[in-house]
């Protein structure tokens, strides 16, 4: 293989698994809030805060693989 077809392939990775990764922990957070607004309706409006905040930090991981692709495909 030459240089160029393992930094696509490492550019590749990094989109796959900093994408699954965040989304499975998502779900996992966005199932956990909508259960904890069914039991406690008073709570709603901290756990939306507390929810939409830790998804923007999950987002974030999502981003940093993006920008570690664009890093690696520049280097071609």
């Amino acid at each position: 293989m030459t240089d160029s077809a393992i930094i696509a392939l490492a550019a590749a990775l990094s989109i796959a698994v900093s994408t699954i990764f965040p989304a499975l922990s998502q779900g996992k957070a966005a199932a956990a809030a909508m259960e904890s607004i069914a039991r406690q309706p008073d709570a709603a409006g901290d756990v939306r805060s507390s929810l939409i905040i830790s998804m923007a930090m999950m987002e974030a991981l999502t981003i940093y693989g993006l920008l570690i692709a664009f890093m690696l495909v520049a280097k071609v």
